[in-house]
């Protein structure tokens, strides 16, 4: 064990008292906080950076992933509405929104958008609904009221350690850290491929517009050519390489970051997230030079951003009432107490390489439902979990981590913290009937049925 200090007990000033504290700002914080303060209940939300959007502006995606589904093998169509339509009009008010494009051989599409028109639009979106936003702060622990209860979320900023009070958590932290933090039960493998491998994006300007047509689909067959003459070695097979909104600016999601052993690095471990940090640019760089020196269209490229972090794929996941499985995922299953749907399929960035299945059986539908089961934890009363650290198995995950569940389960999450206020109950207890009625009327659609509004 290493030394250990012991500190002066101290008196923590409590700087606010809310109805509901959402803590990280990403897809799920952004839906769950905007839900909840337009059901007029007092909400803060607090994230670690100076914006909003998570990995979609953090770790630089720049793609709304798991927003469509292809219905059947034919229609692509988007199936997650809602909060998400809001900010989606607001993007395209800052010029941001591309149309859908395909993906994984035309099976699926995503969306790709400019990540300061994201930026803009989620801080219009999040104050409009009078959210209050604490940017620049971290959540650390918890006090908890009795065994099963959070009395406030401890964090400490610039001004020093504070807690915050509140009556209903959504913990939207990626890495179930208030779920964990309060004692309820969580899943995190430490064992070799036991969880995904973690990625640095970059983003590019100067590509030529013309010349770059079809580089897309040209730049994995090159890194195979120049891997099979042993002219380059790449972390893992293909690449993501796409324009965004400007035919000129392009991002690429080409690495795999792994631990000198080989292994995927814990996002938990503050050394090996500072390891991972120095290797993803370096993967970025050389991948770079790969696309200036080879790719039609490249030659006068310039990379313009290495965002502040690398994109973490999956650390804790909580065991909720119910933990969505790949089966659910393949089978397309439907469940009683559905919130949404995702179509994404299990895209799993395993050692080397990224595999990626859809639905297999005859007449796929081409999206599962999303159940309210999967965002409540076990054991603790007054907490919701959405996000990438919700209740999944590994494969399940590997699915509905990206940006369409996690608004799903943010949404549902924030009209459920109002229904379990009104109705005076425990986070668990709350009339599912009467959550998935608000949701409808707020506008999401839950996957009931296929009279799926257009895109």
């Amino acid at each position: 064990m290493p030394p250990s200090l012991i500190e002066e007990s101290r008196s923590t000033p409590v700087i606010g008292e809310f109805d509901v504290v959402v803590l990280g700002g990403g897809p799920a914080g952004m839906a769950a906080a905007t839900a909840a303060a337009r059901a007029r209940r007092s909400t803060i939300l607090i994230e670690r950076y100076g914006f909003l959007g998570g990995a979609g502006t953090n770790a630089g995606v720049s793609n709304f992933c798991g927003l469509h589904a292809r219905l059947f093998g034919e229609e692509h169509r988007q199936i997650v509405h809602g909060i998400i339509d809001d900010l989606q009009a607001r993007i395209s008010h800052f010029q941001g929104l591309a149309p859908p494009h395909p993906g994984y051989g035309g099976k699926i599409q995503a969306q790709g958008y400019d990540s300061a028109a994201f930026k803009f639009a989620a801080d219009e979106l999040l104050c409009s609904a009078g959210v209050k936003i604490l940017f620049h702060a971290f959540g650390v622990g918890v006090v908890m009221r009795d065994d099963q209860a959070i009395d406030a979320l401890l964090i400490e900023s610039k001004s020093g350690r504070a807690a915050v009070r509140g009556r209903v958590f959504i913990d939207c932290s990626g890495d179930a850290d208030i779920a964990y933090w309060a004692g309820a039960p969580f899943e995190k493998s430490d064992e070799p491929g036991g969880t995904y491998y973690t990625t640095t994006m970059f983003r590019m300007s100067g590509v030529d517009p013309v010349r770059s047509c079809g580089a897309s689909e040209l730049i994995p067959v090159l890194m195979a050519e120049a891997e099979a003459k042993g002219l380059a070695h790449f972390p893992r097979k293909g690449a993501i390489v796409n324009p965004i909104v400007h035919r000129t600016e392009w991002y690429a999601n080409a690495s795999q970051i792994k631990r000198p052993d080989g292994n995927a690095i814990d996002a938990t471990d503050v050394e090996q997230l500072s390891y991972g940090e120095f290797e993803g640019r370096r993967q970025a760089w050389h991948m770079f030079e790969f696309l200036r020196d080879n790719a039609p269209g490249f030659e006068n490229a310039y990379i313009v951003d290495v965002p502040p972090q690398m994109g973490i794929r999956e650390t804790r996941r909580i065991v909720g009432e119910y933990r969505l499985s790949v089966d659910d995922v393949m089978n397309c299953v439907d469940f009683p107490d559905a919130i949404g749907a995702n179509g994404w399929p299990v895209e799993a960035h395993v050692a080397g390489t990224v595999v990626v299945r859809f639905p297999t059986a005859a007449n796929a539908r081409g999206f599962h439902q999303l159940p309210f089961r999967m965002i409540v934890p076990r054991l603790i009363s007054n907490l919701y979990v959405a996000g990438r650290c919700a209740s999944m198995t590994h494969e399940g995950q590997s699915s509905a981590r990206v940006t369409g569940p996690a608004f799903v389960m943010g949404q549902a999450a924030g009209t459920a913290a109002d229904l379990a206020l009104k109705m005076g109950v425990a986070c668990r207890d709350i009339d599912v009937a009467a959550l998935r009625s608000r949701l409808r009327a707020d506008g999401a659609w839950l996957g009931d049925d296929l009279s799926v509004r257009a895109a």
